[in-house]
């Protein structure tokens, strides 16, 4: 019995020597590379992203101006309309 305990209690150790072996806490170059190039891909997206919002504000504010004024002619010639019937 105390044979088989130390064939088991080597085994267990060689198993969780090698586990903790096959782990690093730390990233590798390619990994680290990796993130830096995934960060800075999704900063220019976001850059990206912000310069669209902005256009896109921008033309909808140039849409509600062109409502506005063509709500303006409609009014204008609706006046222009009742005037010339009178």
């Amino acid at each position: 019995m105390n044979r088989l305990q130390k064939s088991v209690l080597t085994a267990l150790c060689l198993a969780g020597s090698l586990l903790l072996a096959s782990c690093s806490s730390s990233p590798s170059e390619e990994e680290m590379k990796a993130l830096n190039d995934l960060k800075a891909e999704v900063s220019a997206l976001e850059s990206k992203v912000a310069t669209m919002q902005r256009d896109k504000a921008g033309l909808e504010k140039q849409i509600a101006e062109k409502n506005g004024k063509l709500q303006q002619c409609q009014s204008d010639q609706e006046a222009v309309k009742k005037g010339l019937a009178k």
